[in-house]
């Protein structure tokens, strides 16, 4: 068996203390700790004081459902998240971060065929980065099918900026689960949850077969026929703040609505189909 890097040890202690059930007078002291420490706002959730563990309270979920655009050209925001950046690929080229390059193919992993890779080339990326503070889980961002999806193992350095300047490659370095997409008009695009230190597990709800931060070797791929998924769908969470990268075939969008730093919300329109 291969050698854990350091990074998913670390990950893997800290998600242990998160799940922990401390008595309850004590999880209240460390929830309401990390909530004035994190400055997250609870408007919109339960109070700190109801989430039996620290994982609880990352991965809460909305007490009412957001409102989303009704109109089927409309592509939302899949979280809460800061647009670290964001763009046209250059052939298969995108931005980690200003001034560093990756390689989609690269960050595609190896189950997918060249073909398969060669629609997002010259195509569109987005990066949201999704901060400790940020609301965790994930939704669909149209309606759409799911294809394939592919659980690529790897480490689990900080996606914060710090980081991404300093580190070459990270998403590609990092554990991932990447989901092949395709829209109601047949539009091909990709979605690539990316892992990060103290986010052990991506969950996916649609396939629970897939358990990242395990003691898996080699990429795993899960196929599958008539997945088809709503706008606005919840399909899972990070268990802390992480990172999505969207990658679209060319012309999938007659306009974005948005560009590096800005903050978006799940639920907002940032796209509009072609």
């Amino acid at each position: 068996m291969n050698k854990r890097h350091i990074t998913s040890l670390i990950s893997q202690n800290f998600g242990k203390f998160a799940s922990k059930e401390f008595p309850h007078w004590f999880q209240i002291v460390v929830n309401n700790t990390y909530v004035k420490l994190m400055g997250l706002d609870m408007s919109e959730f339960h109070s700190p004081e109801t989430y039996r563990s620290l994982n609880a309270l990352f991965t809460r979920r909305l007490k009412e459902k957001r409102a989303i655009s009704l109109n089927a050209e409309d592509f939302i925001s899949p979280c809460d998240s800061l647009i670290s950046e964001c763009g046209n690929l250059k052939s298969d080229f995108a931005l980690q971060i200003k001034g560093m390059r990756y390689k989609s193919d690269e960050l595609l992993g190896q189950n997918f065929t060249a073909e398969e890779k060669s629609i997002v080339h010259d195509g569109e990326f987005i990066n949201f980065y999704l901060s400790p503070k940020d609301y965790h889980r994930y939704h669909i961002p149209i309606n759409m099918k799911v294809l394939k999806a592919v659980h690529i193992p790897g480490k689990f350095y900080p996606v914060n900026f710090p980081s991404l300047k300093k580190r070459l490659n990270l998403f590609i370095e990092n554990e991932r689960v990447v989901l092949q997409c395709e829209t109601m008009k047949g539009q091909k695009f990709y979605m690539v949850l990316v892992s990060a230190l103290n986010v052990g597990v991506m969950k996916v709800s649609f396939e629970p077969r897939i358990q990242t931060d395990a003691n898996v070797i080699g990429e795993q791929v899960y196929e599958f026929k008539d997945l088809y998924l709503d706008k606005g769908e919840d399909f899972g969470c990070f268990e802390m703040g992480s990172t999505i990268v969207i990658l679209s075939q060319k012309d999938m969008f007659e306009k974005v609505l948005l560009k590096a730093g800005d903050k978006v919300k799940f639920g907002d329109t940032i796209a509009k189909l072609n």
